[in-house]
């Protein structure tokens, strides 16, 4: 046992377990910081620049499943706290309600009648280990196959398909740090052309202290450049030509740093501000300011804005959320609203389950 004397207060005892799980969290921060330093050399806020737009595939691994982000504009790094956590920051899960399983359904409506869905879960098995799993879908619709020749359409349909699998780890290493990894499997198909590719995610939540505050960091969908596979048929002057060799495409991958705090935080009023930084490989970085305030942890409202992005919000993003204690556990519902200037609204719903 090590004794370590704290200013004001009485000495605290700490194990050498204790001891060693502060020094991984610290070895675990420098290595992230100096990830970050290195990728902070193709831009840097204020600037917003747009030079890598456009630059991966897979692009609907960028899409949050989730309200309470929507509703907060994505600004939850570093206070996510439920099974959406293992999109955002996987070490979040262990921030999730006490019980020993906690799910969540999602459903999605978004622009030209395409709809997502996503699944969560997440199984605590002690105090300080927790394990996730994931599977979200986006359906896109019936979309008539067209071509050069035939602009209205050839009769026949093109089916489109983007599923995501994954597994998640995260454990508590002191009172103050979480860490948490997530291996993904990510599957994109257009007509007969399909990819797959194997990704992984890591992320931090610390809990600094001062009025309640923390900070967060992610590394998302951090993988391999793969080639597709099948056959693609082209027609051209010459006739119809078949297409089997592809050219690698990588994945949008991202990295968020965020901070919170609660200026109000009593056991009837809770307000949290938090502001992130989006720094994306294939398009502008984003800046994202978002607030919640909770009624007695009852009843939920939100709202942030985004600054940077390539689609601007027509408003502030804004929604709502309800959470029920039962005999069982607890049950939540959420809902997000966003406005694009060009895309229109977006609506989300999430409902959560708490099983204690």
């Amino acid at each position: 046992m090590h004794l370590k004397p704290k200013v004001g207060q009485p000495f605290r005892i700490f194990s050498k377990k204790q001891l060693a799980c502060k020094a991984m969290a610290k070895q675990l921060f420098i290595f992230l910081f100096v990830c970050f330093s290195a990728s902070l050399t193709a831009q840097v806020l204020p600037t917003f620049g747009n030079s890598r737009t456009g630059g991966s595939g897979m692009q609907f691994l960028k899409i949050p499943n989730d309200a309470r982000s929507t509703a907060m504009s994505g600004a939850v790094v570093g206070i996510t706290n439920d099974a959406s956590a293992m999109f955002w920051n996987p070490a979040g899960i262990t921030k999730v309600d006490t019980g020993r399983f906690n799910l969540q359904v999602a459903n999605t409506r978004y622009y030209a009648n395409a709809r997502g869905n996503a699944f969560g879960m997440v199984y605590r098995p002690g105090k300080y280990r927790y394990f996730g799993f994931q599977a979200q879908s986006l359906n896109y619709g019936d979309m008539e196959e067209t071509t050069e020749w035939q602009p209205y359409g050839t009769g026949r349909n093109v089916l489109v398909s983007n599923v995501l699998l994954g597994l998640t780890y995260a454990q508590v290493l002191t009172d103050n740090f979480s860490f948490g990894v997530n291996a993904k499997w990510a599957h994109e198909g257009i007509a007969d052309v399909r990819i797959n590719n194997i990704l992984f995610d890591l992320g931090l939540i610390y809990n600094i202290g001062l009025m309640h505050s923390r900070f967060g960091v992610s590394f998302s969908n951090f993988g391999v450049n793969v080639a597709p596979s099948g056959t693609l048929s082209l027609l051209k002057l010459t006739g119809e030509q078949q297409v089997q060799s592809f050219s690698s495409i990588s994945v949008p991958s991202a990295f968020r740093i965020g901070g919170a705090f609660d200026p109000i935080h009593t056991p009837s009023h809770m307000l949290t501000v938090a502001a992130q930084l989006n720094h994306p490989t294939d398009n502008n970085e984003s800046l994202a300011i978002g607030s919640e305030y909770g009624y007695k942890n009852l009843l939920f409202l939100r709202s942030g804005y985004e600054v940077g992005s390539d689609e601007a919000l027509r408003a502030p993003t804004a929604g709502l959320g309800l959470a029920l204690n039962r005999n069982f556990g607890s049950f939540r519902f959420d809902y997000g609203f966003s406005s694009k200037t060009r895309l229109g609204n977006l609506h989300r719903i999430t409902l959560s389950v708490c099983i204690r």
